[in-house]
């Protein structure tokens, strides 16, 4: 095999491998999922939505072999400092040439009944289907409870509307606050 055609392959990888997955007018971008114990019995997912069309579509559903079942979960503020998590009726809105996050402590895709468990460095299957663009199948890095807090990057440096979930975002550490934003 000659240098230029490894190159190119090695090239179209890394290229393939950095790219958001398109489903029509929707982009998914940043997805992952924690990693969890040997006795877990739920997971969760979290991703950034962005509709990049004149139309609002809406994630309707969720589903995985990895638990037994796969819902739209939220957090709710029940008062005096409690939360409590619910399922989403109705799907999740996103809205024409906007974005909606899932993240930790908001609106995430949850697995609840774990098949096995969630192993840092594996990869899960999951269909998110939508309203008007239909089944996309998504495959998710499972990663450590540190990791996956790119989208936060990224949120911040375009400085989006307070209320798009920049602001509930972990708090920089030293070493990522003296990071120059490119």
């Amino acid at each position: 095999m000659k240098f230029t055609t490894v190159f190119a392959a090695g090239i179209a990888a890394c290229i393939l491998s950095t790219t958001a997955l398109f489903a029509g007018d929707i982009t998914v971008k940043d997805a992952y999922m924690r990693s969890s114990t040997p006795t877990s019995k739920t997971g969760a997912a979290f991703l950034m939505l962005m509709n990049g069309g004149d139309v609002d579509d809406r994630l309707i559903a969720a589903s995985s072999d990895v638990a037994k079942r796969v819902e739209l979960h939220t957090h709710k503020d029940m008062g005096n400092g409690v939360m409590q998590m619910t399922e989403i009726e109705g799907g999740i809105a996103v809205p024409a040439g906007g974005m909606h996050m899932l993240q930790r402590g908001s609106d995430h895709i949850m697995f609840m009944g774990l098949t096995a468990p969630l192993v840092q460095g594996e990869e899960v299957t999951v269909t998110l289907t939508f309203e008007k663009a239909g089944e996309v199948e998504v495959v998710i890095p499972v990663r450590s409870r540190t990791q996956g807090r790119s989208w936060c990057h990224e949120a911040r440096s375009q400085q989006l509307r307070p209320g798009s979930g920049w602001a509930l975002c972990p708090p920089l550490t030293l070493s990522e606050f003296q990071q120059p934003t490119l």
